[in-house]
């Protein structure tokens, strides 16, 4: 089912039970345009039916945030030109070279080159798994790419981001929506959950240049501005307590800059700020 955020914009909520990111659609007066493209062919074809429902123009477009599997590998199901950033494109070449029948996965499984989740997923919701193979982008853009749906514009970016080195947001500037994608959340390395401290402040400055007051994350669906205002304030305090690889350091420094303890959410980046100071310290 697809929510309604306004008379141009839908998306389908993010489903974390199977690892299902918020997949957008944007609407204009003569096309329409698909953010992610889900993780699978079944995810894909769900969205699909949801889209045939609604009175839109055709779907033109379909962008992918990242080059993490949960959010392109529905994109062959899309009759629409697909458009990543460069960097995206990259690192899809390597799932293009993939073949996905069971001796495969058992191999991606033992490498550890997919997760087990993925894996699960892939034999789960993909028929035809012995002749599948992913498609290739048709549009790479570098830095900025803008679309006009029709009396309705889409400003692309690929930014800095904590989660992935790829990430592409996109703005709809007359309903201040921001589509985010994974972007603001931390990543997995080396068997610890990190926040990559460097990349947060370049992050933050990249998206609040935007007049956004509507925030579409890939597995939170919707925030207000007042909720992102508040995320914000608490990764940077955080961060800033974090000097060291000691968690007992920047608790009390944050107590000392802050005047109190952290909160749960406050406490949860504290440590993934000390694992980015241990994986960069190895």
């Amino acid at each position: 089912m697809l929510n309604k955020f306004s008379e141009t914009i839908y998306y389908m909520p993010n489903q974390d039970e199977n690892d299902r990111p918020t997949l957008g659609l944007v609407c204009g007066d003569q096309y329409s345009l698909i953010i992610d493209c889900g993780n699978s062919t079944q995810h894909a074809k769900e969205f699909i039916l949801e889209i045939e429902k609604l009175n839109v123009p055709p779907v033109k477009y379909a962008v992918i945030t990242h080059a993490h599997w949960d959010h392109f590998l529905g994109m062959n199901e899309f009759d629409a030109t697909i458009i990543v950033n460069s960097q995206t494109n990259e690192l899809l070449k390597t799932w293009q070279s993939y073949t996905f029948n069971d001796s495969s996965l058992q191999t991606y499984a033992r490498t550890k080159l997919m997760s087990a989740k993925c894996i699960e997923i892939i034999q789960e919701e993909i028929p035809n798994r012995d002749s599948f193979k992913l498609n290739s982008p048709q549009i790479i853009f570098e830095k900025t790419l803008t679309l006009d749906l029709g009396n309705k514009i889409c400003v692309l970016e690929k930014i800095n981001s904590t989660h992935s080195d790829d990430a592409t947001i996109i703005y709809i500037p007359d309903e201040k929506v921001l589509f985010l994608g994974d972007c603001v959340y931390g990543t997995t390395t080396n068997s610890l959950f990190q926040y990559k401290q460097p990349l947060l402040l370049p992050m933050i400055e990249d998206i609040q240049k935007y007049n956004a007051e509507a925030f579409l994350l890939g597995h939170e669906s919707i925030c207000d501005l007042e909720e992102m205002t508040t995320f914000w304030r608490e990764l940077k305090a955080a961060s800033e307590a974090v000097a060291s690889p000691s968690i007992e350091e920047a608790i009390e420094s944050f107590k000392f800059e802050n005047d109190r303890t952290p909160n749960d959410d406050e406490l949860f980046f504290i440590k993934a700020f000390v694992n980015n100071q241990i994986i960069r310290s190895q």
